[in-house]
């Protein structure tokens, strides 16, 4: 009969009370290769066995440590899989992808400037929700609008979906989802920057005052009320007799190419146009800066001259997006449907639902008083006649 071994802190259940709950199990050896554990939980425990053969590691059943370090990378990122990504490789392939789709790669530009060294550094798949939260949250510290740390890191949790999508390994979606989180009442349009029809024929002179090719930028983003990226990407083919095939911003998920709406123009403005294009070729850009060039579909390449001009003119500081704003709230109130205001400005009428309907709402009186019926009573004798008329 084999020998009964002694374990003071396991054999009487007195002792093992006395033990500390804790998952790793308490071990004592019973014979060569073959160990006896008790774990101890907050309710009743359980006794488990562990054995070793004693055999050398044939590296298919049993691993040395060389070994087994290879097995755990290849576990995590696949057979014969490369190292992983890491952020600034992400943001590499992509501003790629944005080119090859017509997208904005500034955007690109922007978040690459603004994440630290050891962010670049990290692989994607090891991204932490609370370091991206941290580092979210010191651009704000920074002194950058709301407005911009939000957009920010709408662009970088593009880029990191877009490397999540191409890579099964990485399985951290939750990380950016929550660490980069848009901050609050950071999405809300600055539709206080609305100007009237005087304003903005005060503000599009001040730029023609500055520079024709300016001024004629400006113009057509007051006209049209697009974006300053979609004036940006017209070409001298788009200019037709009486419209222009505007470019829509291709945002949105899935949108490959940029596709062109036509948007009717006044006469002076198709003339001005056509004299800017000369004899160019259809795929030179229509619009172009002071210095030859055309303009880039980055804020600061417009908005710096922009405010330039309107500072010599001594007129009050906006930037050139309330053109647009100052579009579509004069759209809204002379009585177009949401759904043309919409369409006209390449958005949706949910967004403009968000951001514009207090100028909807102050306005529907006077609407609903346009299309009502003053049904007055008729006098008498001409009641009669009207009558006659009746089928």
């Amino acid at each position: 009969m084999a020998r009964r071994l002694r374990s003071p802190t396991l054999e009487s259940r007195s002792a093992r009370a006395k033990l500390k709950v804790r998952r790793k199990p308490y071990f004592v050896s019973v014979a060569p290769g073959i160990s006896l554990g008790y774990r101890k939980n907050r309710g009743p425990g359980s006794w488990l066995v562990r054995c070793a053969d004693g055999k050398d590691a044939d590296n298919v059943h049993v691993l040395d440590f060389w070994t087994a370090q290879t097995r755990a990378r290849e576990q995590v990122r696949g057979k014969g899989a490369a190292k992983p990504l890491t952020l600034v490789q992400a943001l590499d392939d992509y501003e790629r992808d944005l080119v090859l789709r017509g997208g904005l790669a500034a955007h690109v530009q922007r978040v690459r400037r603004l994440l630290t060294p050891v962010l670049l550094k990290r692989p994607v798949g090891l991204l932490t929700s609370r370091e991206l939260r941290h580092w979210r949250d010191a651009q704000l510290s920074s002194g950058l609008a709301a407005s911009s740390v939000t957009r920010t890191c709408k662009a970088l949790k593009a880029c990191l979906n877009h490397a999540a999508e191409a890579d099964d390994t990485i399985v951290n979606k939750r990380a950016w989802t929550k660490g980069l989180a848009a901050l609050p009442d950071s999405q809300v349009a600055r539709t206080d920057a609305v100007l009237d029809a005087e304003m903005v024929r005060a503000v599009v002179a001040a730029c023609y005052a500055a520079s024709d090719r300016l001024g004629l930028l400006v113009e057509v983003l007051a006209v049209t009320g697009c974006r300053p990226i979609q004036a940006a990407r017209l070409l001298v083919g788009d200019l037709k007799s009486d419209h222009l095939m505007l470019p829509r911003s291709a945002k949105g998920k899935g949108r490959k190419s940029v596709t062109r709406r036509p948007m009717p123009l006044p006469p002076s403005l198709i003339a001005r146009l056509k004299a800017a294009a000369g004899d160019r070729p259809p795929t030179a850009p229509l619009l172009r800066r002071a210095d030859g060039e055309a303009w880039q579909p980055i804020r600061s390449d417009q908005s710096r001259p922009f405010a330039q001009a309107l500072a010599a003119a001594g007129l009050p500081k906006v930037v050139p997006y309330a053109l647009r704003h100052s579009s579509i709230v004069r759209c809204l109130t002379a009585g177009l449907s949401p759904q043309l205001t919409a369409d006209m400005h390449d958005t949706s009428p949910q967004m403009l639902s968000k951001h514009y309907a207090h100028y909807i709402a102050n306005h529907s009186t006077e609407l609903i008083r346009r299309v009502q019926l003053d049904l007055a009573p008729t006098p008498a004798d001409k009641v009669a006649p009207l009558a006659s008329r009746l089928p």
